[in-house]
């Protein structure tokens, strides 16, 4: 192919993005960069499932581990560096492999970020106070209010996003949603976006024994460790939040662990609506045999090939 080229490698949590971008990356003897916010932080391994030792040394990963939790990195850090490494990377590449587990992040790098309007930081002081005072559901239900739209796709576990969206939504008088899709910049390579697919009930299945999996590797153990720190953003994540209201004593663990299960399940219905509504993703049935995968991308990326000219 003459142009540059991102595999982007999308699909509900537990689906098998990490072994397919493995996959497509040694067959086009290229690197991969992680869009998965979870897995920036070093501190973060087992309850982001981070590849394995033996995954991150099959090909080359980057973006991943490479910041602390008490490192501020926003989704427009992230553009920034990732744009940049990747014009290096092209420069010896056709094509590049991006794993993306963050919906937000893998559109930041696609298509750039939306612009918003200046928020008084009064308003944001407000709704955190508002949510350590009444809680998160505070805050999701007048998000409702608000924008049903995006409450609709935002992972509404998450006080930084509901909080942005609402700041946004009361400073500008509109809803959050009505400033996505704004006219982007154009960059240098094209996406495809390859797309894992299975029924729900699979989804669902593989999230439970990940979480069970977790727990035997010491989640909780990374859990005690990173406790004191739990009102950082970073932590503010399924998995680590659910097993803190354990540590405080207000669950016991049996009920941490399924609401782990249930709020997982939950970001990958979010993840799946949110993936949806992109008409120009490939989707693969997760447990297609390899060498078709391969094929059914070879022909989409001839197919874009052709379009070109």
């Amino acid at each position: 192919m003459s142009s540059k080229v991102l595999l982007t490698v999308v699909g509900p949590t537990a689906i098998g993005k990490t072994a397919l971008g493995i996959l497509l990356a040694q067959h086009y003897k290229t690197e991969i960069v992680s869009a998965d916010s979870r897995q920036f932080f070093k501190e973060m391994e087992i309850g982001t499932a981070v590849p394995s030792k033996e995954e991150l040394q099959a090909v080359p990963h980057h973006f991943i581990q490479h910041k602390s939790i008490f490192d501020p990195y926003s989704v427009g850090d992230f553009e920034k560096e990732a744009i940049s490494f990747l014009e290096e990377l092209f420069k010896n590449q056709d094509i590049v492999v991006m794993v993306g587990g963050s919906g937000l992040y893998v559109d930041a790098v696609v298509s750039g970020l939306d612009e918003f309007p200046e928020v008084d930081p009064i308003i944001r002081e407000n709704l955190n106070q508002r949510l350590e005072e009444e809680g998160l559901e505070s805050l999701q239900n007048e998000l409702k209010i608000h924008d049903p739209e995006y409450y609709k796709i935002v992972d509404l576990e998450n006080p930084h996003r509901l909080i942005r969206a609402l700041e946004v939504s009361i400073a500008a008088k509109k809803p959050y949603s009505s400033f996505l899709d704004q006219q982007k910049p154009k960059r240098s390579f094209k996406t495809l976006y390859i797309g894992l697919d299975a029924p729900r009930e699979v989804i669902y299945s593989r999230i439970n024994a990940r979480v069970d999996l977790m727990m035997e590797y010491g989640l909780l153990e990374e859990a005690k460790k990173l406790h004191a720190h739990k009102h950082l953003n970073a932590l503010q994540t399924v998995g680590y939040k659910e097993l803190f209201e354990y540590l405080d004593g207000h669950c016991p663990l049996e009920h941490a662990i399924s609401e782990i299960k249930k709020n997982t399940r939950r970001f990958a219905k979010r993840q799946l609506t949110w993936l949806r509504k992109n008409e120009s993703i490939l989707w693969i049935p997760y447990n297609l045999e390899p060498d078709k995968m391969i094929e059914l991308i070879n022909n989409r990326l001839k197919s874009m090939d052709h379009a070109q000219r």
